[in-house]
């Protein structure tokens, strides 16, 4: 049975890592800025070069669980570089997603508050502290951003963006 065990164990890679810390942003580096790969397309787009960003939008968060602005529109085709100002007292982060996909990562989210995830289209932002999203919203569409720290978008911390 012990063998059986460790095997299941092994096959699922928990004893191969390191215990993830729930959100912590310096755990959270962005290999993605740094890759030669090219970046990997989304339904709500794809990671933008930072030297071709069109617009900077800054986006405020706060303990409230809310977001200002909530809505922000982007043309077709733009690199937008996000900056998420953290004004609150606890961690916050913004994720960008269609409504479906933020639903499923928000429940994952709750089942494994540890897990550990780097992905160019989210920001973990420290309590007074900036994070930055470089995004080119190359599909049209109806899109969402949400902080998916368990409890938070339950309350609401939800904002929408309409590319056309």
């Amino acid at each position: 049975m012990k063998n059986v065990l460790n095997t299941v164990i092994l096959s699922m890679g928990l004893l191969a890592q390191p215990l993830a810390q729930a959100h912590a942003p310096s755990a959270h580096k962005n290999h993605h800025a740094s890759s030669t790969a090219p970046a990997e397309q989304k339904d709500w787009g794809m990671a933008g070069d930072p030297k071709k960003v069109q617009r900077t939008i800054e986006i405020r968060m706060t303990d409230n669980m809310r977001f200002a602005p909530n809505q922000i529109q982007v043309k077709l085709g733009e690199t937008v570089r996000l900056v998420a100002v953290n004004a609150g007292k606890v961690l916050h982060e913004i994720v960008i997603g269609t409504p479906q996909e933020l639903k499923a990562h928000a429940e994952m989210m709750k089942k494994h508050p540890g897990m550990e995830h780097d992905e160019p289209y989210m920001a973990h932002v420290d309590p007074g502290k900036k994070g930055t999203i470089v995004w080119t919203f190359n599909r049209a569409g109806s899109f969402e951003f949400a902080c998916l720290i368990p409890g938070h978008f339950e309350a609401g911390m939800i904002g929408r963006i309409t590319v056309q």
